[in-house]
């Protein structure tokens, strides 16, 4: 497992992002008659070895009414997608409800409780595998339909639940934008919900952790910033702000160099205000290759052939944009 793997898990383990993942997260009425106040994670020595071994891994127990229900949280950390991963879900429940038997944990009622399976998935390609075990069964006579095993989870696919910043005071939904950040200003418009958010003496672990999990994320998603150095989520914040201005100088520069002392807004602007339509587009083109890349051909095209008040319109969303998509919307 590596730092981020470890890191995620530490986040996992505080009953606030468990608490926050069940409200904000899974559907159905049914959440909301579930007394949050009970959730319990299970230690190592609950559960048997086999299923320790899955160090990634987290179980948590919650009062529905008198009886438990069961929250297999399964944190997934790989580039691939697993086709098969019904039949890992099947196989975890499976050593869980041994266990429980074993260890004499079923109530009077001598009946197995109900398990929620949650495969939390971060990898860059949206999951398109099966979510059930039923579609990777070959055809069969009717007959034994009946005697197959049925298993399905919930899938959280990070990059398709993410959503803009504040769209709700959630600290997964904040988790899950942090991680598919596309700037400095979007990163820094998280941290600034999550210092307000985890304020309070009661929340410092969890800051802590979310700090561990900045210090070996943030890397990978502004590789300038120094994520290594910081030690509270207050400093993170700064750092970026500072981060921010050093990007902004930057475009400023570039607008100076294209002969604009007033800056790229003023640059663009008088630029187009003077006839200077062609300038313009170059300096919008060159802008947009710096922050998000190489810009694809259609994007050139429609630069190319952009009227005084599409440029104009799309200078707008420049300055405010965190996705080249953005920009033309």
């Amino acid at each position: 497992m590596d730092d981020h793997d470890t890191s995620y898990r530490l986040l996992f383990s505080h009953v606030e992002m468990i608490r926050e993942l069940l409200r904000g997260f899974v559907p159905g009425d049914w959440v909301r008659e579930l007394d949050l106040n009970t959730l319990e994670k299970m230690n190592g020595s609950y559960v048997s070895d086999d299923l320790r071994s899955r160090h990634s891994d987290a179980v948590w127990r919650v009062r529905w009414g008198p009886r438990w229900v069961y929250i297999y949280l399964l944190l997934e950390f790989q580039s691939t997608v697993d086709r098969f991963m019904p039949v890992r879900i099947l196989s975890y429940i499976g050593l869980l409800y041994q266990d429980l038997i074993q260890r004499k944990e079923l109530d009077k009622t001598r009946r197995l409780p109900a398990v929620l399976p949650i495969v939390l998935y971060n990898g860059k390609r949206r999951w398109r595998a099966p979510i059930a075990l039923e579609p990777l069964i070959q055809a069969m006579p009717e007959a034994l339909r009946e005697f197959q095993p049925q298993q399905r989870f919930l899938l959280l696919d990070e990059g398709a639940c993410a959503e803009p910043p504040g769209a709700r005071r959630n600290l997964v939904a904040a988790l899950f934008q942090l991680e598919h950040s596309a700037s400095p200003e979007a990163l820094q418009r998280v941290l600034t919900l999550l210092v307000d958010w985890l304020d309070t003496p009661e929340m410092a672990d969890l800051r802590r952790h979310f700090v561990e999990w900045l210090q070996r994320r943030g890397p990978s998603l502004d590789p300038v910033t120094h994520w290594r150095e910081i030690n509270d989520l207050q400093e993170a914040n700064t750092m970026l702000e500072d981060r921010i201005r050093e990007w902004k100088a930057q475009y400023r520069r570039e607008g100076l160099a294209a002969g604009r002392e007033e800056g790229i807004e003023q640059g663009l602007e008088q630029g187009i205000e003077q006839g200077s339509i062609q300038e313009a587009r170059a300096i919008l083109s060159r802008q947009l290759t710096r922050r998000f890349g190489n810009i694809p051909a259609a994007v050139e095209t429609r630069l190319s052939l952009a009227s005084r008040e599409q440029l104009e319109h799309w200078i707008d969303c420049f300055y405010d944009a965190t996705t080249l998509d953005e920009v033309f919307r």
